[in-house]
């Protein structure tokens, strides 16, 4: 894209609602925070979102590409001129580029790569080298670091040269001046209350800082910086070198995208992986089809199971009221444990070896929460049968025990299902969240209908059956 092409280009929205050229667009849009040119730019097509950057002054539109809510990022920086994308990634968090250059397809990406200068260059390709998922993937080599020799003043100067290229300055990385090897972490504030002429490590604390490897889960990464309350932690390699840090805001992105994906399997469907309105029909329906078949041919025993009992189904048919309302108890109540056990298994609550615990846990849990809607569901057949509302028969007593006992089985048979599950899916090495609500419902539901309907047959027997 030139400057002329943007003249040509299709008018846009403006932040008002009413559409216009992007250059006016740029020109409204330059006092505004980053954040809320993100969200005027993300109802852009990427053609004139580029357009509008590319009339941006140079810092604002480096600070709109940092912004990890942008959606097209990757799409917009190649449909600029390659000289102004140069100036922007140079410009960028070393993160940032690397997820650009992540979804980014040859040869647009080599093309890029070209024009970064060979420090910038080497330090994106490093980062795309770990593996996605670990705190290397999403540290940033842009920190401040200095050797331990120096006083507070010193530091103090250098922070003053550096900030503007450094992602955060709230921690300073003390090394030693030879190997580089990371000796303390110095908070900016112990720096600025400190005497000036005083070694820096009296600011340090005396603990031996928090570190993590770069092949660590990033999962691992927000658990420590949540427990301790970090804005950053750094990222060592066997030598006790720094290669660089995640920060509080990159651990945040990732927490959301996590949460993001666990919820969408909650549901019973595959993670999208991108904005729901970015996700085109076919890819929408692979998505979510798979399983959703998946669940029906599940659901299909379902069938099954009642083709079974049809002979008791035709003695009883007053057993077939309460099917959906045994049903649905049953996956509520399993779909609760899965929740629970979930979330807790995610936080680290949880090991796998505490899956007696869980269990020891929840039997007393689901006989007692069984007890409670049996006791429901037999009050109101009771009421219904002598108010009138409905006459369940001579032997109404006999179903509304039916009911309370199958109830009582049900729950507890899904409160158990729902909470061993995910113990076994991650044991196996899947995905605990594949456990998602549907497929234990779908699960809970087959095994319901036996335990009715067996319940019905000790019961009723010799009555109506």
């Amino acid at each position: 894209m030139s400057p002329s092409d943007v003249d040509a280009a299709p008018t846009a929205l403006m932040p008002d609602g009413k559409v216009g050229a992007p250059v006016a667009l740029a020109h409204r849009l330059a006092d505004e925070r980053a954040a809320d040119i993100v969200d005027v730019l993300d109802r852009q097509p990427s053609v004139i979102a580029a357009a509008v950057l590319l009339h941006l002054p140079l810092d604002k539109a480096i600070a709109v590409l940092d912004q990890p809510g942008l959606e097209r990022g990757a799409e917009i920086i190649a449909a600029l001129p390659p000289e102004r994308a140069a100036q922007l990634l140079a410009g960028m968090s070393a993160d940032r580029v690397a997820d650009v250059f992540r979804v980014t397809a040859e040869p647009v990406r080599s093309e890029l790569l070209k024009h970064l200068d060979p420090r910038k260059k080497s330090s994106i390709e490093a980062l795309l080298a770990y593996p996605e998922g670990t705190a290397g993937s999403i540290m940033t080599t842009e920190f401040v670091s200095v050797p331990f020799t120096w006083t507070i003043a010193q530091v103090l100067d250098h922070i003053r040269k550096v900030e503007h290229a450094s992602e955060t300055i709230y921690s300073i990385y003390v090394v030693e001046p030879v190997n580089r090897a990371l000796v303390h972490v110095v908070p900016l504030r112990r720096l600025i209350s400190g005497d000036p002429d005083a070694n820096v490590l009296t600011a340090a604390s005396t603990r031996r800082p928090l570190t993590v490897t770069a092949l660590a889960s990033r999962d691992d990464v927000a658990r420590l910086i949540s427990k301790y309350d970090m804005l950053a932690v750094p990222v060592v390699d066997e030598q006790d070198h720094v290669i660089g840090i995640v920060t509080v805001d990159d651990v945040i992105d990732v927490m959301v995208q996590r949460q993001t994906e666990q919820v969408q399997r909650f549901g019973g469907m595959e993670a999208l992986g991108a904005p729901y309105l970015e996700i085109g029909f076919w890819q929408m329906i692979r998505k979510r089809g798979g399983w959703l078949c998946a669940l029906f041919l599940s659901e299909m025993l379902t069938a099954s199971a009642m083709q079974g009992f049809e002979g008791e189904l035709e003695k009883a048919i007053v057993l077939t009221l309460f099917i959906p309302l045994i049903m649905s108890s049953g996956g509520n109540s399993g779909s609760q444990a899965t929740s629970l056990l979930i979330r807790a298994l995610a936080l680290r609550q949880i090991q796998l070896r505490d899956w007696w615990r869980i269990a020891i846990r929840e039997l007393p849990t689901g006989i007692t929460l069984g007890a409670l809607l049996g006791v429901i569901g037999i009050a109101r057949i009771a009421l219904w049968q002598k108010l009138g509302f409905y006459d369940y028969g001579e032997q109404w007593a006999l179903v509304a025990l039916t009911v309370g006992a199958a109830l009582v089985g049900i729950v507890t048979f899904g409160s158990m299902t729902g909470s061993m599950l995910p113990f076994v899916l991650q044991r196996i090495g899947f995905d605990p969240a594949t456990a998602s609500a549907p497929f234990v419902a779908t699960l809970v539901d087959v095994t319901g209908l036996v335990i009715y309907f067996s319940v019905a047959m000790l019961i009723l027997r010799g009555t109506l059956l």
